[in-house]
């Protein structure tokens, strides 16, 4: 499913995560990666540059039938691109370790969280993948 997916991105195809259902998509770029919740579009040249994807959820993803579909989907994107940037913005590893794992657990569920690896949250808020590990072992303090 991933392979696949990956595969549209990288052909530019355009899509959008359902928005109906609990479900994103973690899509890993060289440095970092990004996170498109539900209602964000992806694909097109936003994600080219693609070398990995890890859906969360149970992924869903649709494509667009009205230039209207595609306009709220960037918007979409471009919100949870803001809310990372929010998280990133805090000075402190730790903490941006604990507010990004808060945060998916309060989009899924703590269950599909723990699934994720340390690796795929490091990447989203520029922290060490230890950073996530000791965050999720020990807590904030």
């Amino acid at each position: 499913m991933a392979s696949e997916i990956l595969a549209q991105l990288q052909a530019q195809k355009l899509l959008i995560v359902n928005p109906r259902r609990k479900n994103g998509l973690i899509i890993y770029k060289k440095y970092y990666a990004e996170f498109a919740g539900p209602g964000a579009i992806v694909g097109g040249q936003f994600d080219c540059d693609a070398i990995a994807v890890l859906p969360v959820g149970k992924i869903s993803l649709i494509v667009p039938q009205t230039p209207e579909e595609r306009r709220q989907a960037y918007k979409m994107r471009r919100q949870w691109v803001k809310l990372t940037k929010q998280i990133t913005d805090n000075p402190i590893p730790a903490e941006r370790a604990q507010v990004i794992l808060n945060q998916f657990e309060h989009w899924f569920d703590a269950q599909t969280v723990e699934n994720l690896p340390d690796e795929a949250f490091a990447l989203l808020v520029g922290v060490l993948p230890q950073t996530i590990t000791k965050v999720r072992n020990n807590g904030l303090f």
